[in-house]
């Protein structure tokens, strides 16, 4: 693995912003990342005004399917995904998935107005989506080197969940416009150049990779899933952080569904919950900054322990903000928190795990988290809103939510550490 740039002798984001391979990977899995958020958006869109009628069942019965067919292949196909990134080349895999859910979106109108062919196609579009991501995670070495894993990976972090924000700020907006000017069909074939222009992008992308293309004849699922776990299981250094990155994710789910009830305490109205996780992410900006340059400075230290105490930190802390600058400036450290868990850890899984094995590996984290995510995201409004009934008060249920949530991530984050340090301390 021997990228084309930047010379050996420069690290950091300057590094980064200097390596045309990485920049091919990172502004092409960007623009993808919108465009996944902005498919979110059409699917209700399409719900609402689209004509797809399932007969009599209402929409928050056609809603709620639409979304099991778009979070259902994350959970199923996670792993699988992993096993065939393995078997071919990660750009043309990176390719492949942009150009197939291009040509599947762009198909939409021309197809039959029936909510069954609308499920059918959100399946498929989200089942194509879960071979884009392990590929992504392992054409990250290929593109920047071992000295530049921590901070690429904290600013593809980063910049992930900015792609979310914009997504999903700029996707109805946008789709009226288009709409309004070009017609009901222009959403989709928007949407499908999008990612055609990400294909574009990563096409540039100069990496080597030492079997691409290597042919998919000989493939035993069954065998290489158990390769997969069995690599996983016995070593320690790729299983612990994987457990960190899961607990991670988890908080951020959760931070998702409290970020709604918050932004109105601290001065925004609930449907402007994207500016405060627009904070976090720049947050994880500084945080991807701070590992580029200073990184290497406090190898030596327990950075994941400290981000974890610093988010727990930070959800205590929302509890009894009310001002809305402070409850900015607290997202940002809980993003920058963040940052020290995702970075260090990301990077480890990348340069301890061969290549031949890094899709088997990143499908199965990839399953992992995405099963971690469905429990805060089904259990915390609920559990929100049982609390705040028992003592009567909606305010001071979502301070004791968030109390509890807090000290809950800061113990977590110790147990998590001190089972795991013996074998990360060495490295990180």
């Amino acid at each position: 693995m021997h990228p084309a740039s930047p010379p050996p002798d420069r690290s950091g984001l300057d590094a980064l912003l200097r390596n045309r391979p990485f920049l091919a990977l990172w502004t092409g899995q960007l623009l993808a990342q919108v465009a996944d958020k902005i498919f979110y958006v059409l699917l209700i869109i399409l719900v609402k005004t689209g004509g797809y009628t399932p007969g009599q069942n209402p929409d928050n019965s056609m809603l709620s399917a639409v979304m099991i067919a778009y979070t259902v292949p994350a959970i199923v196909f996670g792993s699988a995904a992993g096993i065939v990134v393995d078997r071919f080349s990660k750009k043309q895999m990176l390719i492949a998935c942009n150009v197939i859910r291009a040509v599947l979106i762009v198909a939409l109108p021309f197809l039959p107005k029936a909510f069954v062919v609308l499920l059918t196609m959100t399946f498929l579009v989200s089942t194509v989506t879960q071979f884009f991501a392990p590929a992504e995670a392992a054409a990250i070495p290929l593109a920047v080197g071992r000295e530049g894993l921590m901070s690429a990976n904290a600013l593809f972090a980063s910049s992930t969940m900015g792609g979310i924000i914009v997504g999903m700020t700029i996707g109805e907006p946008l789709f009226s416009w288009v709409k309004h000017s070009f017609g009901a069909a222009s959403q989709e074939f928007l949407l499908g150049g999008l990612y055609l222009i990400s294909a574009g992008l990563i096409y540039t992308m100069r990496i080597k990779e030492a079997h691409p293309g290597s042919s998919g004849k000989n493939v035993h699922p069954w065998q290489d899933l158990k390769e997969g776990l069995r690599y996983v299981k016995h070593n320690h250094l790729v299983s612990n952080a994987m457990v960190q990155l899961t607990i991670l994710y988890s908080v951020f789910a959760a931070l998702q569904v409290l970020a709604i009830a918050l932004s109105g305490k601290i001065g925004l109205k609930e449907t402007q919950f994207g500016f405060l996780l627009a904070a976090a992410g720049i947050g994880m900006v500084f945080g991807a900054a701070f590992l580029g340059h200073w990184g290497d400075r406090f190898h030596q230290k327990p950075l994941p322990l400290i981000g974890f105490l610093m988010m727990g930190f930070v959800l205590a802390m929302f509890a009894f903000v009310r001002q809305l600058w402070v409850g900015f400036g607290l997202s940002a450290v809980f993003g920058f928190g963040a940052s020290l868990i995702n970075g260090p850890m990301q990077a480890l899984i990348q340069e301890k795990t061969p290549e031949s094995m890094r899709g088997k590996v990143f499908g199965l984290e990839n399953n992992a988290i995405n099963i971690a995510l469905s429990l805060p995201l089904a259990l915390t409004g609920p559990l929100t809103d049982a609390v705040s009934k028992a003592v009567g008060s909606d305010d001071l249920g979502l301070r004791i939510v968030l109390l509890s949530l807090g000290f809950l991530v800061s113990v977590m984050g110790m147990a998590a550490w001190r089972h795991t340090r013996k074998v990360l301390q060495d490295v990180l």
